[in-house]
């Protein structure tokens, strides 16, 4: 098979392995054999941080939170040792407080524990919180555990995704938005 075009791809990758082979491979229907995924996986970690960066603006907002002191972790449904993998090539592992993988629970989102968890991880009361995500899930999960939500609208969705449906507290275009204080809920 031809190889699928990134910006057919690229609207997948928020929903992980399993989204992205069905997507390459729509002759299987959906049904995607966990041989597959496992093969995506090691190649996956195989390619890790060689073809990609930090979406424009995150480097300078993070920059401008910490200045502020804020401090942030990162709850994913990537496996943990993927997550953990990555941070050194964005030089975040030490800047980051918490990283909580898909794995590293016994839920995942849109389950609330992972939220739960790196909030009571970090010492913050779920009052002090807002989860800042890129898809349904992350809002469901921050919903459910009683934390504000932002929607960040450069991250990856799919095209016939509707964010206002979410009903997230807050929405941000670019991440520079998040360095204007009313951009937050």
């Amino acid at each position: 098979m031809a190889p699928m075009p990134l910006a057919d791809l690229r609207q997948h990758v928020s929903k992980g392995a399993r989204a992205m082979s069905a997507a390459a491979f729509p002759h299987l229907g959906g049904e995607v054999p966990p041989g597959m995924v496992q093969e995506f996986l090691a190649v996956y970690a195989g390619e890790l941080g060689r073809h990609g960066a930090p979406f424009e603006g995150i480097e300078a907002m993070l920059d401008a939170l910490e200045a502020d002191g804020a401090r942030w972790d990162i709850v994913t449904n990537k496996p943990e040792r993927l997550a953990r993998a990555l941070m050194p090539g964005l030089g975040w592992e030490a800047r980051c407080g918490v990283l909580v993988g898909g794995d590293s629970l016994a839920e995942r989102k849109p389950h609330p524990l992972p939220l739960l968890h790196a909030a009571e991880a970090m010492g913050f009361a779920i009052a002090d919180c807002v989860y800042v995500g890129d898809d349904e899930r992350d809002i469901l999960a921050a919903r459910a555990a009683g934390m504000r939500s932002l929607v960040a609208l450069w991250g990856y969705r799919l095209q016939q995704d509707d964010p206002l449906s979410w009903q997230a507290d807050a929405m941000a275009r670019h991440p520079a938005d998040l360095l204007d204080p009313d951009a937050w809920p």
